[in-house]
């Protein structure tokens, strides 16, 4: 799992950010929202994956770079199961920050602060394939650009299969840069904005990216996810019902975390994106990306409920939660 890991500091908004906007000045914008509460979070992408994949049992490989205050993070993540050995850190700078305020509508206006992260350039893939035995997968995920850049093209050049899952980084860098990210990729990780950002500022069709990339997954909020893999009908997931959204901070990567567990399970992808979904819904009903309790008869109760019997014994009989 190579990506940021980061702290996170989120608050709330108790208006819509919509409200306080002039279209016709959008150009001059100078906005300050007073907020209700602040949470500080551990987070960042691939240490919220890598988090929850440790709670669906697996024991996955953290790759990034963090400041020397990581320590009582990275306390946090061995505990629970993360592999943190390969983390680089940063005689420095300080682990980076992300700020987000959330409206109520979900809507989040957010800044981030990469410090240690640009340091994670200077990771190289291989020792930590001899490590461990071997690499199944490699999640490329969002990060300092140079880093994304050299992982995937370690990647490509040792054969090891890659997971393309640039998010953030999409508005930073040009259609040149995008299309070397995701060229080749296994797996595409995108939300339905991005996935229009990819085609048009790769400058790629729908077909363009079936013809580089051997699966892609769209997540679209509230609506589900879809999966596409040419040749094959494309999948659709619906959301998990009921749910009490309090903070969609994670739930992306939360649905990663499911997704990538069903994978290295040997499930099919609508099994995956089942999990997935699942696993969201623990996130956005809980402050925090890495705040939720999950367990095994509660996560199969939430597959039955929402996608039926055959669901949660099919991913039951693969997937083994450490909490009961």
């Amino acid at each position: 799992m190579t990506g940021s890991i980061a702290t996170d500091h989120l608050m709330t908004f108790a208006g819509r950010f919509a409200d306080s906007l002039v279209v016709e000045q959008l150009d001059k914008i100078s906005l300050s929202f007073l907020v209700e509460s602040l949470q500080i979070r551990r987070g960042g992408c691939a240490a919220n994956i890598a988090f929850g994949m440790a709670n669906l049992g697996q024991r996955p490989l953290l790759v990034g770079a963090v400041g020397a205050d990581f320590e009582d993070y990275r306390s946090w993540l061995e505990r629970h199961g993360v592999d943190c050995d390969s983390i680089h850190t940063s005689e420095t700078e300080h682990t980076a920050r992300f700020v987000c305020t959330t409206d109520v509508d979900m809507a989040q206006i957010a800044t981030f602060y990469s410090g240690a992260m640009a340091e994670a350039r200077e990771i190289e893939l291989q020792p930590i394939a001899e490590r461990v035995g071997g690499l199944d997968l490699v999640l490329v995920g969002p990060n300092d650009p140079v880093a994304m850049d050299r992982h995937t093209e370690e990647c490509r050049t040792r054969g090891i299969p890659f997971a393309a899952d640039p998010s953030q980084q999409l508005a930073r860098v040009d259609g040149e840069a995008i299309r070397t990210l995701i060229d080749g990729a296994a797996y595409l990780f995108t939300n339905e904005y991005e996935s229009h950002m990819i085609s048009q500022k790769a400058g790629w069709s729908e077909r363009d990216i079936a013809q580089h990339v051997g699966v892609q997954i769209t997540t679209q909020g509230k609506d589900g996810a879809t999966i596409r893999q040419q040749g094959h009908d494309p999948i659709h997931v619906d959301v998990i019902p009921g749910i009490n959204p309090l903070d969609p901070t994670g739930v992306g990567d939360s649905f990663r975390s499911g997704f990538l567990t069903g994978l290295a399970a040997g499930l099919p992808h609508q099994r995956c994106a089942e999990l997935g979904s699942a696993l969201a819904a623990y996130v956005i009903e809980t402050v925090g990306t890495q705040e939720y309790v999950l367990t095994q008869s509660s996560l199969l109760d939430r597959l039955a409920q929402a996608y039926g019997e055959n669901s949660a014994a099919d991913i039951g009989d693969r997937i083994r939660c450490p909490r009961p």
